[in-house]
């Protein structure tokens, strides 16, 4: 049967059509299956209840499971690798922050990733600032005891750390830096395990966020200062100090994708606006819809939850 030109053109335009259509249905649907959120850290820390409070939030309002996958090691440069070489599919994403993405390249000459070449930043989830902490018996009373029996006794004290490139060892080496001392540095496979050794007395003191609050309340952790310049609402009775020279010491944790080509092209430049709209405008903690407020409250609700140490 012959067909008419007219119609014989129709079909044709409908089937070179067809693949663009597939693709476009393809986005649409995004996410059609669990999406695994990578934790370069051992559980129980900060960037592990924030990647928490965010794949919650984000499975409820995108309707699928956002997977929280611990990879520890190396300062969070493991897990960060871990996830440069999964499939450039959107279904990995980093919870990396200022140490995996900033910090790591200066400390790892041979780093296997180039934070701004493998990977596309997504949105900021949450900014927090470092605490200058000790164990519980530790001698000193207030800062500036804290600062003379640090310098007096730098070769006996040990300084926890979550590995070389971690947030808390450069913020750490910072602290040893401006009090012009060398303690020995204890690494550890995050911050969870830092902080238990920190309760056990294993180790002196150490640089933490926001989620030593349970133990400063509770009088198993010493807080002499925070590096900012106001106090922070979750613990008020610890003053900012700015006499250190780091008035406003904060890092952020946020959600790098993977950069590929094929990641960005499919996943950037097409149809699923509304998945880039809920990453770069419900993840920010200064804009998305879950307040600062109830982020706080979410956070203190994650960490009495999470793995304890």
């Amino acid at each position: 049967m012959k067909l008419p030109r007219r119609q014989f053109l129709h079909l044709a335009a409908g089937a070179a059509a067809l693949p663009a259509i597939s693709q476009i249905a393809s986005a649409q649907a995004y996410p059609s299956r669990p999406v695994t959120i990578i934790v370069p850290f051992a559980a129980g820390g900060g960037t592990d209840v924030s990647a928490r409070i965010v794949g919650d939030y984000m499975s409820r309002t995108l309707g699928q499971q956002f997977i929280i996958e611990n990879v520890p090691g190396a300062g969070g440069t493991t897990g960060s690798i871990r996830a440069m070489r999964a499939k450039a599919d959107g279904y990995t994403i980093l919870m990396g922050h200022i140490g995996t993405h900033a910090f790591s390249v200066s400390l790892y000459p041979n780093l296997a990733y180039k934070p701004d070449v493998d990977f596309e930043p997504i949105g900021v989830a949450v900014e927090m600032p470092e605490f200058i902490v000790a164990r519980k018996d530790f001698p000193a009373n207030d800062l500036k005891e804290f600062i003379t029996y640090v310098k007096a006794n730098a070769e006996t004290l040990n300084m926890a750390h979550a590995g070389v490139g971690s947030i808390t060892f450069t913020f750490g080496l910072l602290l040893n830096s401006l009090l012009g001392v060398k303690p020995t540095t204890v690494p550890f496979s995050g911050v969870a395990p830092a902080t238990a050794a920190l309760l056990g007395g294993q180790v002196d003191y150490m640089c933490l966020a926001i989620e030593v609050r349970p133990h400063v309340q509770a009088g198993t952790i010493k807080a002499y200062a925070i590096a900012a310049t106001e106090r922070h609402p979750a613990l008020p009775n610890v003053r900012q100090r700015r006499t250190l020279g780091c008035r406003n010491s904060r890092h952020c944790h946020g959600l790098p994708c993977l950069r590929r080509r094929a990641c960005r092209d499919r996943y950037w430049t097409g149809l699923p606006t509304r998945w880039i709209r809920h990453w770069t405008t419900t993840t920010c903690a200064s804009a998305w819809s879950i307040s600062a407020v109830t982020f706080r409250a979410r956070q203190s609700e994650v960490s009495r939850r999470s793995p304890r140490w």
